[in-house]
C-alpha cells in the first residue's frame, strides 16, 4: 500500500504537518519500511500536486482524499487497517478530478506524486536518464538541436528561444577579457562559464517556481545538467528567494543526494565533465527577476539592472558567460530530451510551443496550479481548470502576467493564450500567474494595488520608473479617494508612455501596464471615479455612502452595537439611522445586519 501526505507550503498552510504526524505514527505497525526513505519518517512527504483549494491532501494507492482535518486522518487509519470507517467522506470529487485530467503535465508531472527528498523516486520515473545521455551521448550541437526542435521559450515571461541563448553562451568567447583568451590559448583550460537558474519568483499571486522547487526538485537539477552539456559549463546556481525556506531545505537535500549518486561534482555519470550546483538566497527583490540584476546580486551588489549589450551570455556572472533560465524552463528540459523536441512541439501553438503553468488566484473557486499546452483559451483555464468564479458570481477580468501584465476583461474570455495574443491585446504572458476577478472588483482600486507593487520594488536607477510611477500612483490614490478631477485620465496615459519609453529595465517598461489596460477595457470605472464620485463595484471607501431603509429595517441594534464609532442612532424596534459624518464606512453594520436593511451606493 502507497500513502502520500502533501508537504508543499500550501499544504503545510493548511495543516498538513498534522495529519501527517497523526498518520506517520498510527502507521509504524503497518507500512513498509523502506531504507530510501527520509528522516520524514516511514510514511513520505510529496509537495503540492497543484490542487491548493484541497488542501491537505493525502494520496493512498490511487485514491485522493482531501481537506483532511485530524478526524479525517484517524479514519483513513482505520481504512487502511480494514476496520469500518468514514473515509468517503474525504474522497476526492469527480469534478475535481476532471480539473486534473483537464491538463497536460510536464513541468508538473512529478509534483505531488513522488518524495522531492528521495532521489530514487525520482529515478523510477526516469529521472536523469536525460542528463546521462547528454554527458555520455549526445554532442552540445545535438542536444541544442533538440531542444531547438521543441521550440521552447523562456517560461520567466519573455518567451525568448531558449537554444538561441545556449548556443550564444556556448559560442561566446569573452572577447572583452584579453587576459582570459590568451589564458585559454596558452594552457588549454576551458573558458569559465556559468549556468543560473533564475528563482527568483516574486509575481504577487505567482508560485509556480515554489512549487516545482518543493515538489520536483531534480527535475531543475537535471535539466541544468543538461543545459551546462550546452554551453560548455562547469558550474551552476540557483538563486532562489529566501522566502521560499522549504523550497531551498529540498533543494539542499537533492543537491546532496545527486552528489552522492555521482550526477553533481567531478566526473559525472564516469565521464571526463565535471559540473557542480549551489545555492544563492536572494534576499527577495523583485527587479531581481530581471537577469542582470540577478547577476548583480550573485556578485554582491545592490540589484539593479544594466544596460544590454552586453548580454549575459558574453559577460554575465564575473564578467564570465553565463546562462540564465528561469525554474519552469529547466524542469522541462529533461522530457524534451527523452522524448524529442518534436514530440514538445506538436503541443501548443505556432508561436508557442509546448506547456505553461498557471497559478489561479483571486476569485477562483479551485486555486492552485494548473499546466495546460499553449493555445488553450482563458476560458479553458479559469472555467475548465478552475472551476469558474467563486460563489456563482461573474467573471469581470483576469490580471496575467503579475504586476507587469495587464487586465483582460470578460469579453475577450476566448482569447487563445500564447505570447503573441496576450501581447496584442495589452497583456503579457509573465510567469503565469493569474489573478481572477468577478463583479465587485473595482478595476481602479486593482491597477493601484499593482502600481504601489511596482513602485516599492523599484531600484530606483531610472528617473522614469522611480519618480514616473510615483507620481502614476498618487494620481490614482486620488482618484480612489474621490478627490479625481478632470484631466487625469489624460495625465495617466501620458506618464505610462514616457514611463514605457524612458525605463531601463522590464521592470519600469511594463509597470504602467495595469494602468493602461484598463483604462482601455474599463474606462468607464475611471470615469464613474472622477466625475460620478462613484465606485460601481463598491470597494472605494471614501466613495461609499451607507444609509439604512427604514421600511426594512426592524429596530433590532445589532447595527448600532456593532458600530466601531457610534455612527447609528435609534430606538429599540424603530428605524435607525447613520450619520454619515462620524461613518467610517467600514461595512459591519452591512455584514452584521440580518434584514438586508443596510443600502451602500
Amino acid at each position: 500500500m502507497k500513502i502520500s501526505v502533501g508537504m508543499g507550503s500550501c499544504g503545510i498552510a493548511a495543516g498538513a504537518n498534522e495529519i501527517f504526524n497523526i498518520l506517520n505514527n498510527g502507521l509504524n505497525d503497518i507500512l513498509n519500511r523502506e531504507a530510501e526513505n527520509t528522516a520524514t519518517g516511514s510514511l513520505p512527504a510529496v509537495g503540492c500536486i497543484g490542487m491548493c483549494y484541497l488542501e491537505p491532501i493525502v494520496n493512498i494507492d490511487s485514491d485522493i482524499y482531501v481537506k483532511v482535518d485530524p478526524k479525517g486522518a484517524e479514519e483513513l487509519l482505520k481504512l487502511i487497517r480494514g476496520e469500518e470507517n468514514n473515509a468517503a467522506d474525504y474522497k476526492i470529487k469527480q469534478e475535481d478530478l476532471d480539473g486534473l485530467a483537464f491538463q497536460t503535465r510536464i513541468a508538473l508531472q512529478n509534483c505531488g506524486l513522488i518524495n522531492p527528498e528521495n532521489i530514487n523516486d525520482y529515478i523510477a520515473k526516469d529521472g536523469y536518464k536525460a542528463a546521462r545521455k547528454c554527458v555520455l551521448e549526445l554532442s552540445y550541437e545535438e542536444i541544442i538541436k533538440e531542444v531547438k526542435t521543441s521550440g521552447i521559450g523562456g517560461r520567466g515571461g519573455a518567451g525568448f528561444p531558449t537554444w538561441f541563448k545556449w548556443q550564444a553562451a556556448r559560442d561566446s568567447k569573452n572577447v572583452g577579457d584579453v587576459r582570459h583568451v590568451l589564458a585559454d590559448a596558452n594552457t588549454g583550460v576551458p573558458q569559465k562559464k556559468y549556468i543560473i537558474c533564475n528563482a527568483d519568483e516574486g509575481d504577487p499571486g505567482a508560485f509556480m517556481d515554489r512549487a516545482i522547487l518543493e515538489g520536483d526538485p531534480h527535475a531543475v537539477l537535471e535539466g541544468m545538467i543538461i543545459g551546462a552539456m550546452a554551453i560548455g559549463s562547469d558550474e551552476g546556481i540557483i538563486y532562489v528567494r529566501a522566502e521560499y525556506p522549504l523550497a531551498i531545505t529540498r533543494l539542499e537535500t537533492a543537491i546532496k543526494q545527486a552528489r552522492e549518486k555521482n550526477f553533481l561534482g567531478e566526473n559525472i555519470f564516469g565521464s571526463d565533465k565535471n559540473f557542480d550546483i549551489r545555492i544563492k538566497a536572494g534576499a527577495g527583490a523583485f527587479v531581481c527577476g530581471e537577469e542582470t540584476a540577478l547577476i548583480a546580486s550573485l556578485e554582491g551588489e545592490r540589484g539593479m539592472p544594466r544596460l544590454k549589450p552586453p548580454f549575459p551570455a558574453e559577460k554575465g556572472y564575473r564578467q564570465k558567460p553565463s546562462n540564465i533560465n528561469n525554474v519552469e524552463t529547466y524542469a522541462n528540459i529533461p522530457w524534451i530530451i527523452r522524448n524529442g523536441g518534436e514530440a514538445f512541439s506538436e503541443m501548443g501553438t505556432e508561436h508557442s510551443k509546448g506547456t505553461k503553468v498557471f497559478a489561479l488566484t483571486g476569485k477562483i473557486a479551485k486555486g492552485g496550479l494548473v499546466e495546460v499546452p499553449m493555445g488553450k483559451t482563458i476560458r479553458d483555464v479559469v472555467f475548465g481548470a478552475g472551476g469558474g468564479i467563486k460563489n456563482n458570481r461573474k467573471f469581470k477580468a483576469v490580471q496575467t502576467g503579475g504586476p507587469s501584465g495587464g487586465c483582460i476583461p470578460a469579453d475577450l474570455i476566448d482569447t487563445e493564450i500564447d505570447y503573441k495574443n496576450l501581447s496584442a491585446i495589452g497583456a503579457i504572458m509573465g510567469s503565469g500567474g493569474m489573478v481572477v476577478m468577478d463583479e465587485n472588483t473595482c478595476m481602479v482600486d486593482m491597477a493601484r494595488f499593482f502600481l504601489d507593487f511596482t513602485c516599492k520594488e523599484s531600484c530606483g536607477k531610472c528617473t522614469h520608473c522611480r519618480i514616473g510611477n510615483r507620481r502614476m500612483l498618487e494620481i490614482l490614490n486620488r482618484i480612489c479617494e474621490g478627490k479625481g478631477k478632470d484631466g487625469d485620465i489624460e495625465l495617466l496615459s501620458d506618464l505610462a508612455v514616457q514611463i514605457k519609453d524612458g525605463s531601463l529595465c522590464a521592470l519600469g517598461q511594463t509597470a504602467p501596464n495595469p494602468v493602461l489596460s484598463t483604462l482601455k477595457y474599463f474606462k468607464n470605472e475611471y470615469i464613474d471615479h472622477i466625475e460620478h464620485k462613484k465606485c460601481t463595484a463598491k470597494q472605494c471607501k471614501a466613495l461609499l455612502t451607507y444609509a439604512i431603509d427604514a421600511q426594512k429595517c426592524t429596530g433590532c441594534t445589532l447595527c448600532s452595537r456593532k458600530c466601531p464609532v457610534n455612527a447609528i442612532s435609534g430606538a429599540v424596534k424603530n428605524p435607525h439611522v447613520i450619520n454619515n459624518e462620524t461613518c467610517i464606512k467600514c461595512g459591519k453594520c452591512a455584514e452584521t445586519c440580518k434584514f438586508n436593511a443596510i443600502n451602500v451606493t
